[in-house]
């Protein structure tokens, strides 16, 4: 445990979760990763690179500031949590366990009243958001289904011609909510067969948003896994993957939907963990460390992060079956998704399936690794940062002349595909599977 004293009435960390000394000295101060930070890119600001942001942690570990520092907080939050920097330090250190720390500490100094709470909206957003839909999926499909409902009996059209949006400025954040799917994928203890010989079994995360908005691309996932051998076992009892509730500095919530999915998955024989959004498989491989301090829990926890796999990278390590695909003639360019690259470290495997596929050409855009500024729900909390990040990805993505932008996370595919709609633009986004499904079909 680190506790840190203040001084001067300053609020300090204390508790479990504080960003310890030792992952905080681990941090050089060289620079490399500056070059690699999106904030840094668009602001040339000191404190919006990963070491200025490590060296604010540290001078609240020190006393030197406190938690009520609002450059510390607007870091804090200003950060997407992309993990580029990690990618390319030499030293290992840990950004990301870091700032999910410091996020923590600021939360949980808000609920102790150490720090001035959250005005009321928010409160009220963060109680509906972390401690009712993302923990009970019956509310969650309940809310989705609403959604739907929103979209498809006119309500959204009037709502967006009427101005109504506008007037109670939402009409931005209103575009970036996904298009609900009709049917939503149910973890239901459903067993698909393999297609041909058996090669391994599996297990799918279903997940939040990728069941009810992007049950599409799930349903390419099953298909295409089935395709190459795999039986897909769709496991009850699981839910979110509490990916959104770690980077939003509640810990708590995430360990409490950690331990429900490593029960859900627990005693079953598969030989992976299949999931298709690179958001969720950098928290479920994560979740080892999530839960290291919880005695009851960390081995169960490490065990099931082992077995944890991204779609590309199982397929890519099982062997793509390459005598079934057509010719799929579309240029395509690929979007990295910063959990994907840099926080699984999986570039390469994209990159192969997509060359497999007969006739499909890859036009690589430039930094494809730079984040596209969605990060979870950055792109509703820093608007306007997000949108500069977003029109730069899209400038390089346009700049290939590809027909699609490929991508594997759905964050990333909202952000995209609004700033292309924005823009008029014909190009489309599509999540690797279903360019892979469709060259089976």
């Amino acid at each position: 445990m680190t506790t840190t004293s203040g001084q001067d009435g300053r609020v300090a960390f204390q508790g479990a979760d504080a960003p310890t000394d030792a992952l905080l000295t681990a941090c050089v101060h060289c620079g490399l990763c500056l070059s690699s930070c999106p904030t840094y890119r668009e602001t040339g600001l000191e404190a919006a690179s990963p070491r200025g942001r490590i060296w604010l942690m540290k001078a609240v570990h020190d006393g030197r500031i406190g938690l009520e520092s609002q450059v510390f907080q607007q870091q804090m939050s200003g950060c997407l949590n992309c993990r580029a920097c990690e990618a390319v330090c030499p030293s290992g250190v840990q950004y990301g366990t870091l700032l999910e720390a410091s996020r923590a500490q600021i939360e949980a100094a808000r609920t102790e009243q150490r720090l001035p709470a959250h005005a009321a909206p928010i409160r009220l957003l963060r109680w509906l958001v972390f401690a009712g839909l993302f923990r009970s999926m019956a509310l969650f499909r309940g809310f989705a289904r609403l959604l739907w409902l929103y979209q498809r009996s006119g309500l959204q059209w009037l709502a967006r011609r009427s101005g109504l949006l506008r007037v109670m400025r939402l009409a931005e954040t209103e575009q970036l909510l996904p298009a609900m799917s009709d049917r939503f994928t149910t973890a239901d203890g459903q067993i698909l067969p393999a297609i041909g010989q058996q090669r391994a079994t599996v297990g799918l995360l279903t997940g939040c948003i990728m069941s009810t908005a992007f049950s599409g691309v799930h349903a390419a996932t099953i298909r295409v896994l089935r395709r190459n051998g795999c039986r897909v076992v769709l496991v009850p009892e699981q839910g979110c993957c509490g990916a959104l509730h770690a980077h939003s500095g509640d810990l708590a919530g995430a360990r409490e939907l950690a331990r429900r999915n490593i029960a859900a998955f627990t005693g079953l024989a598969l030989d992976a963990i299949i999931v298709n959004a690179a958001g969720c498989g950098s928290t479920l491989k994560e979740y080892g460390h999530l839960l290291h301090e919880d005695p009851a829990w960390r081995d169960r926890a490490a065990q099931f992060s082992a077995q944890v796999c991204d779609v590309s990278e199982y397929l890519d390590r099982l062997g793509l079956d390459t005598t079934g695909l057509r010719s799929l003639p579309v240029r395509v360019t690929y979007q990295e998704p910063c959990h994907l690259a840099h926080a699984q470290r999986i570039s390469a495997a994209p990159r192969r399936l997509l060359r497999a596929v007969p006739g499909l050409e890859l036009c690589e855009m430039h930094e494809p690794a730079l984040c596209c500024g969605s990060a979870g729900v950055y792109n509703v909390t820093q608007p306007a940062m997000a949108a500069q990040l977003g029109a730069r990805k899209l400038d390089h993505a346009q700049a290939t002349g590809a027909a699609v932008i490929v991508t594997a996370n759905p964050g990333c595919h909202l952000q995209l595909a609004g700033g292309l709609r924005q823009r008029g633009s014909a190009m489309r986004v599509r999540h690797i599977v279903e360019i892979l499904d469709e060259a089976y079909s």
